[in-house]
């Protein structure tokens, strides 16, 4: 029986935004993933906790940012193992699920900045990657430290398959999303017009006064 197929999108989601479904349903579609797992992460190590919202507000926005799309998931794994090392977590859902292929998937920053990451040469060894450009620039990420080191693994066709061996990575070119979570935090905390939203998630965060001066 073929393993099930799940993309983990990990991230702060601070907040989830349309950006990140986008990304989630490219995902999806082009690499005929079973499910996509929004993982929400209890604390980036290279990020400040100023100005995120508790844990459990991000996953249930992540929820709702799931909803209407039954092969999309917000999960609370890394909080739940109490990790906030992606090598860590990867390894653990391997652990618990062994009769399933996850791929990490990513956008171009994350892959500019990988080199950053606690053991990252471990995270390519433990899984297949799939770095999603979101309209950068066609070479965005591809000189970093990360992408040069292991650039004689990069699958240059996208239907490549996911399990022939690791490493295992790959680019997948998508069109320009509007979203950003800093810009949006900043946009809520002026009250200014807010875009790249989903409505349910723009109107929890309202309802909760997420990122103003009101604590939730």
């Amino acid at each position: 029986m073929p393993k099930r197929r799940i993309g983990i999108l990990g991230g702060s989601f601070n907040p989830p935004h349309l950006g990140h479904l986008a990304l989630a349903k490219l995902a999806h579609r082009r690499l005929q993933l079973d499910e996509v797992w929004l993982l929400v992460s209890p604390q980036n190590p290279l990020k400040t906790p100023k100005g995120m919202a508790p844990f459990a507000e991000r996953l249930y926005m992540c929820g709702l940012l799931a909803e209407g799309n039954p092969w999309l998931k917000a999960s609370d794994f890394e909080d739940r193992i109490h990790t906030t090392f992606t090598y860590k977590t990867l390894i653990a859902l391997k652990k618990a699920y062994p009769d399933t292929l996850f791929v990490w998937l990513m956008g171009t920053d994350n892959l500019t900045s990988f080199h950053k990451w606690e053991a990252w040469g471990r995270i390519f060894a433990t899984v297949p990657i799939a770095v999603i450009n979101r309209g950068d620039a066609a070479n965005a990420g591809t000189k970093s430290p990360a992408a040069l080191r292991f650039s004689r693994y990069r699958r240059r066709a996208e239907n490549a398959p996911l399990d022939d061996g690791l490493p295992n990575w790959r680019i997948l070119f998508a069109p320009v999303h509007a979203g950003r979570a800093t810009d949006i935090r900043n946009q809520i905390r002026n009250g200014a017009s807010v875009e790249g939203m989903h409505p349910k998630v723009l109107e929890r965060i309202r309802l909760k006064n997420t990122y103003t001066t009101t604590t939730i």
